[in-house]
């Protein structure tokens, strides 16, 4: 199981709040699903940062954070819902595959939440990105 891949979605940049040497980036990936992220650059230091423009959201499988329909009042500003198509067990970790309206989101956890939280193929379940660990690639 490698654990050191990437998911990677495209969208556009929807809006730049920024402050000091600071963005926080929203990213349209479709008509009513948006992603967060800050990073340290601002439109004046790299270019790529305009309404509109094209872009890559990447961020790693271990970053990803898989919860149920239950609901939680959470910091996690970042949730994409899909229905789990593969889990693939492991001893300490395991990988769920998720498909979304976006795309397929691969996350690493402990075989122990895959357990704990029941987490089977054809289950309606959130995956979750905290802000500070998307990344923008062009």
């Amino acid at each position: 199981m490698d654990i050191q891949s990437m998911n990677s979605l495209r969208g556009n940049i929807y809006e730049i709040q920024q402050n000091g040497n600071l963005s926080l980036v929203t990213i349209k990936l479709s008509a009513d699903l948006y992603l967060k992220t800050i990073i340290v650059e601002t439109p004046q230091s790299a270019s790529y940062l305009r309404n509109g423009h094209d872009i890559n959201v990447l961020f790693k499988e271990t970053e990803v954070v898989i919860g149920t329909n239950i609901a939680h009042k959470i910091s996690l500003q970042n949730k994409i819902p899909g229905i789990i198509q593969e889990v693939e067990k492991g001893a300490l970790l395991s990988r769920v595959v998720v498909e979304s309206s976006v795309g397929i989101i691969e996350s690493i956890i402990s075989t122990n939440a895959i357990d704990s939280l029941e987490l089977v193929k054809g289950m309606s379940v959130m995956a979750m990105i905290k802000l500070n660990e998307i990344m923008l690639a062009e």
